[in-house]
C-alpha cells in the first residue's frame, strides 16, 4: 500500500519541481537586466567620478541615511512621516478620488449616448491637456496647500480610468442587460452584477495607468511652491546641489511606484480570477 501512495505522488512531486524551477528561473532572468545595469552604472561612475552621476552605493548608502538609519527598533527616521508619507497620502488621495469619478461617470457616459454626444467633446479636449501645465492654474485657484496637489493629481489621473470605463461598459452584451430586465431585476442588480463585472478588466486596466500618471503628478505638484514632500527634498537638494540626495529620493520614487504597481497587479489578477477563468475555458 506504501509503494503505491508514494507512486502516486511521484508525479505531483515532478510537476512540483519543475514549477519550481521554472519559477526560478524566470526570476533569475528577470534580475540578470537590472544586476548587469547597476553593476555598469557602478563602473562607470567611480571611472567617471562626476558629482552629478553618483554610484549606486553612494545612492543606497543616502536612502539608508535619510530614511532608515533611526537605529532599533524604530528604524523609519523622521523624515519618513515628514516627507514620505504626505507625499504618497496626497497620490493615493488623488487617485482614489479620479477612480470614484471615473468609473461613476464613465458608466453614466458609456450607458446613454445622449450623455456621450454632449460630454465627449469635453472630455477630449481637457484630457488633451497635459496636467503640469495646469499648475500654475491650480495654484491661482487652489492655493499651494495639499488641496491644490490633490486636486492637480485626480485630474490629471481621471481620464484614462473615465475612458476605459466608457469602452468597458459599452462591450457589455446588451442581451444580459435585456434578460435582467425582462425578469424584472432592478437596475442596481443589473448595474453590479451584470455591467461593473463585465467592464471590470478595462476598468483595472485604466486604474493601473492612472496609478503611474497619480505618482508623476505628485513629484510635479511638489516641485513648485512646496514646504514639505518627496519632491520638494529633491527640489532642495537640487538646489543644494546634493546630488546623492537627488537621486536618493529619485531611486526611492521608483521603488515605491514598483511596490505599488505590483501590490496592484496581485490585486488585479485575484479579481479577475474569474475572468481569466472564462478565457481558458473559451479556448
Amino acid at each position: 500500500m506504501s509503494v503505491a501512495r508514494s507512486s502516486a505522488r511521484l508525479p505531483a512531486l515532478v510537476t512540483r519541481r519543475r514549477t519550481l524551477s521554472s519559477v526560478t528561473g524566470t526570476v533569475l532572468v528577470r534580475l540578470s537586466a537590472p544586476v548587469v545595469l547597476i553593476a555598469v552604472w557602478q563602473l562607470a561612475a567611480d571611472a567617471r567620478g562626476s558629482m552629478w552621476f553618483p554610484p549606486p552605493s553612494a545612492i543606497v548608502a543616502q536612502i539608508y541615511h535619510l530614511w532608515f538609519s533611526a537605529g532599533f527598533p524604530r528604524i523609519l527616521t523622521p523624515a519618513v512621516a515628514a516627507d514620505v508619507v504626505p507625499s504618497f497620502a496626497r497620490m493615493l488621495g488623488g487617485w482614489a478620488i479620479a477612480a470614484g469619478v471615473g468609473v461613476c461617470v464613465g458608466m453614466v457616459i458609456g450607458r446613454s449616448r445622449v450623455v456621450a454626444q454632449l460630454t465627449e467633446p469635453v472630455i477630449h479636449f481637457l484630457r488633451s491637456v497635459p496636467g503640469p501645465a495646469l499648475l500654475p492654474i491650480f495654484l491661482i485657484v487652489l492655493g499651494t496647500g495639499t488641496p491644490m496637489r490633490v486636486s492637480l493629481i485626480a485630474f490629471a489621473s481621471v481620464w484614462p480610468i473615465l475612458l476605459n470605463t466608457i469602452d468597458g461598459v459599452r462591450a457589455v452584451d446588451r442581451t444580459q442587460l435585456e434578460t435582467a430586465r425582462i425578469f424584472g431585476l432592478p437596475w442596481r442588480a443589473g448595474v453590479f452584477r451584470i455591467m461593473l463585472p463585465a467592464a471590470m478588466p478595462k476598468i483595472l486596466a485604466g486604474l493601473s495607468v492612472a496609478l503611474t500618471v497619480a505618482l508623476t503628478l505628485m513629484v510635479v505638484s511638489e516641485l513648485t511652491v512646496a514646504t514639505d514632500g518627496v519632491g520638494y527634498q529633491i527640489q532642495r537638494a537640487s538646489q543644494l546641489f546634493l546630488m546623492s540626495s537627488v537621486w536618493a529620493g529619485v531611486v526611492l520614487i521608483a521603488i515605491i511606484g514598483l511596490i505599488l504597481n505590483s501590490l496592484f497587479a496581485l490585486a488585479e489578477r485575484r479579481a479577475l480570477r474569474w475572468y481569466r477563468g472564462m478565457q481558458r475555458h473559451a479556448d
